[in-house]
């Protein structure tokens, strides 16, 4: 795999986040390293994803390093995503569609990105659930 300087910059910096960032974060914290306009980052970002490095969670807008294993095993993948602290959790095993695959051929529907995003609160911000194993 080959990447740009640019690409390496903004793939390292979303393997470093705690959490997901925006293009324009991302433009902010890599003005230094010689990034001066949101197309560089988007580009950058393009390249990423296609090469499945990074994931675009739709509904913040925001971008995540991959940390799965094995991400394009599976047909579906889902984000369980913190809305406290931000944390990402991704999941790609290849069963986690298979009943949703069912009731979209039942419906006569063809999904075209089957991507599921999940919020909520995780252990670590649960006060109810904290130093539950």
């Amino acid at each position: 795999m080959s990447l740009t300087v640019h690409q390496q910059r903004v793939w390292s910096l979303l393997q470093q986040a705690e959490g997901p960032m925006s293009a324009y974060a991302l433009l902010e914290h890599l003005r230094t390293d010689g990034f001066n306009a949101p197309t560089q980052v988007y580009r950058a970002l393009e390249k990423l994803a296609r090469q499945g490095l990074v994931h675009r969670l739709e509904s913040l807008n925001a971008y995540v390093a991959c940390r799965e294993d094995g991400c394009d095993a599976g047909d579906f993948k889902a984000y369980a995503i913190c809305d406290h602290c931000g944390r990402v959790e991704e999941s790609a095993r290849a069963d986690l569609g298979r009943d949703l695959r069912q009731w979209m051929d039942g419906q006569d529907f063809k999904l075209q990105r089957p991507v599921i995003e999940l919020h909520g609160i995780c252990r670590g911000c649960d006060p109810d659930r904290q130093g539950q194993d």
